[in-house]
């Protein structure tokens, strides 16, 4: 259906506006698109109006399944329409159709107009639900707006809790490892402390323990008047931390150290912070540990372990004190327990004893050579089990009750069977090893016995060196009883018997018999004129070879026999 309509003044205009209203809503065409087809109608009408001149409007149905309206808007001459724009629109129906009704004039006009306010009633309504939705929905953005920012919030607050939570861990992880390397530092440091016996090396080590990690400078002062770095007299912090047993620190601004007393500054420390540590023991401080900070000042935990580390090194200083005064104590006694050799004719003696270097083990190791009634000489030579002044002290009542058991005659072996059984009762867990060697004028024959002992070693006139390997008794003092065997071997003039203690030729890492063999390999290489001129540069010799490789870690005595050839 084709409907063409003129446009010549607002009348025809309205009545267009009307029809095309009415045929929209015959066609089926929603009334929201209707109204907004009213809308842009008028609109391109009262344009046309305005540029003056006769329109056309043509409005077209067709028949097709979609059942489309055109409206087109053109200039009713032709020869205009080159030079005045067209209007164009197409609206679809979605309604089934109704029949117009209505006629044309102002009595249709009045029936459109009240029509159209029925249109637009609608579009208000569907304005009024569009507001409605509108709303919700913007009630429904700003809730969710506000979701958003509260879980924004919590995700924050979560974000930088966790932060702190990290922080923290890191922060303890870093408390833990400087915790874990200062106590490896205090094992590490003790044991390097304690592993010596000597005063002087433990002093020395501390600088090199605690700087520059710890200390920038470190100054150890004994409470003996000695101290152990040449320089001035102690600070007054340090002669209060001495006096007083407790840690003091001077600097220009209070420490905060805990445990710490403050100072004033004492003008020492070339104007660096001081810190006084006493070393402590249960009798009274040993001296004063002063050291500077590395930086500006100590960390409070660093400052608790050096005043721990300075604990542990007293207790190594009060030990090596201790053992030094043992060990001359000991080592005095038993020199003096080493009486001088007798001379006898045909037969030269030499011996030689050498304290242990370092360690406990002085004063077990022991010598002596002695007549008989009958003339005969006992030359023996032992070791008593433990070591210091205990050790010394048993020595010497073994020598000396093997004295009194000499002077009832007797054999080596029955001498080493009194003395078992007397260390036996006189002292049940210490046991002792000798080796003793009887000598008669004139009697090539060498009567010899030994408990446990290294075995002799001779050399005969022709440099052979025989080992006296002959099964000896069990150690003297065992809960065992014994009777101890002597042993015979020919001693040609010219011969040199060696006898030793352990320490002579004993390694921990190689043992006893490697050493025998080197012994015996020394012994044979003397000349044979030395010795019969010079024993005792002959024991020096038989020393040096045999200990110049390794640190004496025991007491060391040997004694050689020599008998004098004809013509010696």
């Amino acid at each position: 259906m084709k409907r063409v309509l003129h446009i010549a003044s607002p009348t025809d205009a309205a009545l267009a506006r009307v029809t095309t209203a009415r045929l929209a809503a015959a066609h089926g065409v929603p009334a929201l698109e209707r109204t907004r087809l009213a809308t842009e109608l008028s609109a391109q009408l009262r344009e046309c109006l305005t540029k003056g001149g006769s329109w056309r409007l043509t409005l077209e149905t067709d028949g097709t399944e979609e059942r489309a309206l055109h409206a087109v808007v053109v200039p009713s001459d032709p020869e205009r329409s080159a030079v005045r724009a067209s209007w164009r629109t197409t609206v679809t129906s979605t309604e089934a159709a109704v029949a117009a009704d209505g006629t044309d004039g102002p009595t249709g006009l009045a029936e459109a107009l009240l029509g159209a306010d029925e249109d637009t009633a609608l579009v208000l309504e569907k304005l009024r639900q569009q507001e409605e939705l509108t709303e919700f929905h913007r009630e429904e953005l700003h809730q969710t707006n506000q979701g958003v920012l509260a879980l924004h919030a919590e995700l924050d607050a979560a974000g930088r809790a966790q932060r702190e939570a990290f922080a923290a861990e890191r922060h303890a992880r870093e408390e833990a490892e400087s915790a874990r390397r200062r106590l490896r530092f205090l094992a590490d440091a003790s044991a390097v402390l304690t592993s010596s016996l000597n005063l002087d090396a433990i002093v020395r080590r501390l600088p090199g323990l605690l700087v520059p990690e710890y200390a920038r400078t470190v100054d150890v002062w004994l409470s003996d008047g000695e101290d152990r770095r040449p320089s001035e007299a102690p600070t007054p912090a340090a002669a209060i931390a001495a006096r007083t047993g407790r840690p003091q620190y001077s600097g220009a601004t209070p420490g905060g150290l805990p445990g710490v007393v403050d100072q004033p500054p004492s003008g020492s420390g070339h104007g660096r912070p001081l810190l006084c540590i006493p070393l402590p023991t249960p009798r009274a401080p040993l001296g004063v540990l002063t050291l500077t900070p590395p930086g500006d000042r100590w960390d409070p935990d660093d400052a608790v372990m050096l005043i721990e580390l300075a604990r542990r090194a007293s207790t190594a200083i009060d030990h090596a004190r201790r053992y030094e005064v043992n060990r001359d104590i000991a080592e005095t006694l038993q020199r003096a327990l080493m009486t001088d050799l007798p001379t006898t004719p045909g037969l030269r003696i030499a011996a030689r004893y050498l304290p242990a270097t370092h360690g406990l083990n002085v004063g077990g190791d022991w010598y002596d050579a002695f007549r008989q009634p009958d003339g005969s000489l006992i030359a023996v030579i032992g070791d008593v089990t433990g070591h210091g002044l205990r050790a010394a002290v048993m020595m010497g009542q073994l020598r000396t009750a093997l004295r009194a058991y000499a002077v009832d005659g007797g054999s080596p072996g029955q001498l080493l069977t009194r003395l078992h059984t007397f260390l036996h009762h006189l002292q049940p867990d210490l046991y002792a090893t000798a080796v003793i060697a009887r000598f008669r004028p004139g009697d090539p024959e060498l009567t010899w016995a030994a408990a446990g002992h290294p075995p002799p070693v001779l050399r005969t006139p022709d440099g052979r060196v025989h080992t006296l390997a002959a099964k000896p008794g069990a150690m003297l003092g065992i809960p065992l009883k014994q009777d101890i065997g002597d042993h015979t071997v020919r001693m040609p003039p010219g011969s040199t018997l060696a006898l030793y203690t352990d320490g002579l030729v004993e390694r921990r890492a190689l043992g006893i018999d490697p050493g025998i063999a080197r012994l015996g390999d020394v012994l044979g290489g003397l000349d044979a004129d030395r010795l019969a001129t010079d024993l005792d540069g002959c024991a020096e010799g038989l020393l040096h070879p045999l200990l110049s490789d390794s640190e004496r870690d025991d007491d060391v005595c040997l004694l050689l026999c020599h008998i004098a050839a004809d013509g010696d």
